[in-house]
């Protein structure tokens, strides 16, 4: 009965190996859930010793965002940003961070023909007051605000997202986020490879109408006329005057010449 029950064993040995190893390959096997895709990281964008109220810090790290940075610099934008992130509560902030080589592209002479008020206004351009992460891009209502402000017929901007493509119309430019220079949950940064252009700096600004030929006074011109008249009036007296003064001493010297005569004879 012992060498029964032994022999038995035995032979479930191998058919107990053998379920093992066919249940690790089906579990092996087994698909795994999908990945979300997502936009790709920006080569040297590891800001774990980054802070979100650093901005400037970020960029340098992240390279190639020079002209950037000495935009955000000389506009003083940069202090109302960091401060912003401090102070803020809910929402957070997303930037649009064009490179050097993005900059590059630009018309030459173009950010110096700029005012001040138009270089704040192209930096606010490239900053939404909100929070998106790479995956809700497809969630934003165009035309999408910028902290310069959502009128669409001066700063239209407008994005749209298949999959992991996402591109920005300006109206001015077609650009594409090409990457992830930085994002937690309060700020996005992402590299974009244009500058982002507003419609209203290429709008054709209205004339002023040309200023009408000046007419002159008609109270001048009466009383031109009647000074002319006046003046006429008085030439003509004067005139009189002289005739009738002429005709006197034609006559006294006609009547002297009369008595001579006679007296004579």
């Amino acid at each position: 009965m012992e060498q029964l029950v032994l022999f038995s064993l035995l032979l479930l040995i191998p058919f107990s190996s053998l379920y093992s190893t066919t249940l690790a390959q089906t579990t092996a096997a087994a698909p795994s859930k999908p990945i979300v895709p997502t936009l790709p990281q920006t080569p040297s964008s590891d800001t774990s010793d980054s802070s979100p109220d650093d901005i400037i810090r970020i960029l340098r790290k992240a390279k190639s965002f020079n002209v950037l940075i000495r935009l955000m610099k000389t506009t003083q934008l940069i202090n109302q940003i960091n401060a912003q992130l401090i102070t803020i509560k809910s929402g957070g902030l997303t930037i649009f961070a064009p490179d050097d080589n993005s900059f590059s592209q630009l018309k030459v002479g173009f950010l110096n023909s700029l005012g001040d008020n138009q270089k704040i206004e192209l930096l606010q351009f490239h900053i939404l007051p909100t929070y998106v992460s790479s995956l809700n891009f497809d969630s934003l209502s165009n035309p999408v605000r910028t902290l310069a402000g959502d009128n669409p017929a001066r700063l239209q901007l407008n994005v749209t997202s298949y999959g992991n493509n996402v591109n920005i119309s300006t109206g001015v430019v077609n650009a594409t986020v090409t990457g992830v220079v930085y994002s937690d949950k309060v700020l996005a940064i992402y590299h974009v490879d244009k500058v982002l252009l507003p419609l209203d700096f290429f709008k054709p600004k209205p004339t002023s109408p040309a200023p009408s030929p000046a007419i002159a006074p008609k109270a001048d011109n009466d009383n031109s006329s009647a000074d002319d008249s006046l003046g006429t009036s008085k030439d003509s007296a004067g005139s009189c005057s002289l005739m009738s003064t002429q005709g006197t001493t034609l006559v006294s010297l006609g009547v002297a010449l009369v008595g001579l005569v006679i007296l004579s004879s």
